[in-house]
């Protein structure tokens, strides 16, 4: 988890059991970010790493309401609602990229570079082998 604080990683909210199904608060100037790399933390230990292109608030709500197809969501949507109904707390970090980088006149995604790496590296529990 340091690791990720380290290089930019902040709280941005958490899931909620309301019901039998999730659902998810945010912080409202992390909500309409885009270009996020986000992670479920579940009692300090990094569970999932993914990104979007999308807002955070955007990407959220496609693992709340999955659709039919939509695999990574559907398991992600399970493994949240298994962990809240045991109690646990299921946090939500994000790295915003802030577009600093480019490399002439070519911009580069901070947070699309840095999913691979930080998935080979921390090997999160939730994503794919």
């Amino acid at each position: 988890m340091r690791k990720l604080q380290n290089i930019g990683f902040q709280k941005a909210g958490r899931w909620l059991y309301k019901s039998g199904t999730v659902d998810f608060v945010l912080e409202e100037s992390l909500a309409g970010c885009s270009n996020v790399l986000y992670a479920f933390i579940v009692n300090d230990s990094i569970k999932y790493v993914g990104k979007s292109t999308n807002t955070l608030k955007q990407r959220m709500q496609q693992y709340k309401t999955p659709g039919p197809s939509q695999s990574t969501n559907i398991e992600n949507n399970a493994n949240i609602k298994k962990e809240l109904e045991t109690g646990k707390s299921v946090e939500i970090y994000a790295f915003v990229d802030s577009a600093l980088l480019s490399y002439g006149a070519f911009r580069i995604n901070l947070a699309e570079g840095l999913e691979t790496s930080i998935i080979e590296d921390l090997k999160p529990e939730w994503n794919k082998k």
